[in-house]
């Protein structure tokens, strides 16, 4: 079971302060474009799902749930996926959902035997318990390790992203046009020399997701997460009411303070467990991962959207057709 105390998130933030938002911003260029030239309809996403009215509007265009999307032999138990759409609709996250023993054990032994690749880049190529050896060997601090498309080798994930109870509660969450847009697992790792380049890559800051105009990610963890683990965060609340200064800016990330200080420090969830433990959240509701102090996290995380899907992701996740 998750364990959902409140955080401590200024603190959190403070260990991974990284480069000015200009500087990431500039960083994410090419990706950017990328998005342009495949997909037109990306910029004015991109540029207006960032504000309510138009978000909202969108809402209104979710395609009614037809009445045979019931629920069979999920892996999942009987978990209702109108209660699930329900608190989500409320707070933003649903927590509860909890992987078979079988299906958690072929995605760690897939996570520990499969190479990942370092901060993005598939020129750091290396197993995950060889990650001390790959900082040395590369030269470089590792933050994160990806499988990318090596994830849809693993039947265990395969076997979740199908699996209907997700299906059912994007479809009641976020219309009946809901579709799978992408899967990924990544290791997240402690290290002592991350400098705040590094940091400035990873996700240790609040922040909302803008990769579709309506979005639901399941999270999973493979691997037990505490407060030293990188715990995940999410501000209840936050996916629908948004200050104005929040609204009329490119940028997604903010400060705690910024954050808190608007829609609640009480609202703020650490989302820590043990491993094969899982939630969903609208990632438009601010969120962001901690650095791993001691152990590494292995996590998967599972992606619907309502648009059509991208070739490629920032992340790299692969795209499921």
């Amino acid at each position: 079971m998750l364990d959902t105390s409140k955080s401590k998130p200024k603190d959190l933030e403070a260990i991974a302060r990284s480069g000015g938002p200009l500087r990431r911003m500039a960083a994410r260029v090419p990706t950017y474009l990328t998005d342009l030239r495949e997909n037109p309809a990306w910029l004015p996403m991109f540029l207006l799902a960032r504000t309510m009215p138009f978000r909202r509007a969108h809402w209104l265009t979710a395609k009614p749930v037809s009445p045979a999307s019931g629920v069979t032999k999920s892996m999942f138990g009987d978990i209702k996926p109108e209660d699930a759409a329900a608190e989500l609709k409320r707070s933003g996250i649903f927590t509860g959902l909890t992987l078979p023993p079988e299906i958690h054990a072929e995605l760690t032994r897939f996570g520990h035997e499969t190479p990942c690749f370092g901060n993005f880049e598939r020129k750091l190529e290396f197993l995950a318990d060889d990650h001390a050896d790959a900082e040395r060997r590369f030269g470089r601090t590792i933050l994160s390790g990806h499988h990318f498309e090596r994830v849809l080798q693993c039947d265990a994930a395969i076997a979740v992203q199908q699996d209907p109870l997700l299906i059912a509660i994007a479809k009641h969450y976020l219309g009946g046009e809901a579709k799978l847009i992408t899967t990924r697992t990544w290791w997240s790792f402690p290290t002592k020399s991350a400098s705040e380049a590094d940091l400035s890559r990873a996700s240790f800051k609040f922040h909302f997701d803008l990769d579709d105009w309506r979005m639901l990610k399941f999270f999973f963890y493979l691997s037990d997460v505490d407060a030293d683990a990188g715990p995940h965060v999410y501000v209840r609340g936050s996916h629908n009411r948004r200050r104005l200064k929040h609204q009329l800016t490119l940028l997604v990330g903010h400060s705690a303070e910024d954050v808190l200080s608007y829609y609640g420090e009480e609202n703020a969830m650490t989302l820590t467990g043990k491993a094969g433990s899982g939630f969903v959240e609208d990632p438009f509701g601010f969120h962001m991962g901690t650095l791993a102090k001691h152990t590494p996290r292995l996590m998967m995380e599972i992606g619907f959207g309502v648009s059509k899907p991208s070739k490629r992701r920032y992340h790299g996740e692969p795209v499921i057709r």
